[in-house]
């Protein structure tokens, strides 16, 4: 007798369940694929248990964007959303929503390169990305019809997918707004719950660890509350225009589970501070983006479906192990700092005291040794957080809708992640060291004399 449900074990969640015709759209070409695109890149390098892929975690996503949907559209939490959202009180359109949040959740990464995000903004043709990718295969004709034989749309499942930061041509409801939210969202996204988690597992680190559980469980679809001056009456000057409570709706946690969503914005931090940016990860992905350019026709990735499709991090492995062995191959330099563990070594890292008097202190060191030592020689990388929004509606326990910062010091003097690293060749690190010594501070004052007169 054919089975109905089909079950993926799974570290983090234990148990991944599918219905049969979603189990067809695992199978297919498109989603297969993840099964060899590093969720991590490189980082293997450094926590050699970081070699999970993409596809577990897009799984994963699956699971978490199906239990907080339950939990946001149960009639026991729906709350004033009800009379908002007639898509949650007709039982049919609620699972036929469900099912399209469970596809977008599954497929939103089947447009990721080899490597995952290294060094995608510079292997990409101008206005392209991953999502862009994603968006184009889920619109495929495979996928397409994976998804009509569910009664699904395409085209509904690509936007929720993507969400409107990345889809911004594309028109949402209030509803796709919120589903979108589940999935990709800078406060509770689960694709961020994810692989924070699972990050977390296979790297053997504690950072990305929180109680999803229970921070799941007190989700909420809240109307958006005024702005925190206005809440708290402390004269800021707000009008009373932008004091008025707005129709929109977003997601949001009751106040018991205000304290996961602190742990959660902290696991975030502490991971991008502690591993995501990890120097040696950053000047990997550099040495991986200078093969690729001498090794890719072109120097960029193709953009066709069945050429992406085509292209993995096993191609682009096995050249880096070619490249390597023989000088006369393409990025032969590049693939030999990598396959040989010669990576650059880091000679400045941005601190506080160099970033008050100058906020581009790392562009313009690294600018002037580039011309002391060679471009060949100096690498510049820089990282600055983007999302993590910690501002969100809380519903108080009298029932009152406030916002998360007027409710939390934790989150409102939530840190931001900023790391500005030079690397230099091993052969002149020590030079390369004693030269930013000497030269650092006047180096650092006139790059910002020169901006000063610009401006």
């Amino acid at each position: 007798m054919a089975k109905h449900i089909h079950e993926f074990r799974d570290p983090v969640h234990v148990f991944v369940r599918l219905k049969t015709d979603e189990r067809r759209v695992v199978d297919s070409r498109p989603f297969q694929r993840l099964r060899d695109i590093h969720q991590l890149a490189m980082t293997y390098l450094v926590y050699p248990g970081a070699t999970h892929r993409r596809f577990e975690h897009s799984l994963g996503v699956m699971e978490l964007a199906s239990r907080v949907f339950d939990i946001v559209t149960d009639q026991r939490n729906i709350g004033q959303a009800g009379e908002v959202f007639p898509e949650v009180t007709d039982e049919r359109s609620r699972l036929n929503w469900k099912a399209v949040l469970r596809m977008a959740a599954l497929l939103h990464d089947i447009g990721h390169l080899p490597f995952s995000h290294a060094a995608e903004k510079e292997l990409l043709p101008e206005g392209w990305s991953h999502e862009t990718l994603t968006r184009k295969l889920i619109l495929s004709e495979d996928v397409h019809n994976l998804l009509s034989g569910m009664n699904l749309q395409a085209e509904t499942v690509a936007k929720i997918a993507l969400g409107p930061k990345e889809a911004p041509d594309l028109e949402f409801t209030p509803w796709e707004t919120i589903l979108s939210e589940i999935l990709v969202g800078d406060a509770f996204g689960v694709d961020r719950m994810d692989y924070l988690l699972r990050d977390s597992l296979h790297t053997g680190v504690a950072y990305g660890r929180f109680d999803h559980y229970r921070l799941i469980d007190t989700l909420r679809i809240l109307p958006q509350p005024p702005p925190a001056p206005c809440e708290e009456g402390d004269g800021s000057g707000a009008s009373p225009e932008s004091c008025e409570a707005g129709s929109a709706f977003a997601l949001g946690v009751e106040e018991g589970g205000l304290q996961s969503s602190e742990a959660l914005m902290f696991a975030r931090y502490f991971m991008f501070s502690q591993m995501y940016i990890h120097p040696i990860r950053r000047i990997y992905d550099e040495h991986l983006k200078d093969f690729l350019k001498d090794w890719l026709p072109g120097g960029a990735y193709p953009i066709g479906a069945n050429e992406h499709l085509s292209m993995t991090d096993a191609e682009v492995l096995s050249a880096l192990h070619q490249s390597a062995n023989n000088s006369d191959m393409p990025g032969h330099a590049h693939a030999k700092r990598i396959v040989g563990r010669e990576h650059f070594k880091v000679v400045y890292e941005k601190n506080p005291v160099d970033s008050e008097k100058n906020p581009e202190a790392g562009k313009a060191i690294a600018k002037a040794a580039a011309q002391v030592f060679g471009a060949d020689k100096i690498r510049h990388n820089s990282y600055s957080q983007e999302g993590g929004d910690s501002a969100f509606p809380v519903k108080r326990r009298d029932d009152q809708v406030a916002s998360s910062l007027s409710l939390s010091s934790v989150l409102l003097n939530m840190p931001v992640v900023s790391v500005d690293y030079i690397f230099a060749a091993r052969d002149i690190e020590t030079r390369v060291l004693e030269w930013i010594r000497q030269n650092k501070n006047d180096l650092i004052t006139q790059s910002e004399e020169e901006d000063g007169e610009t401006t």
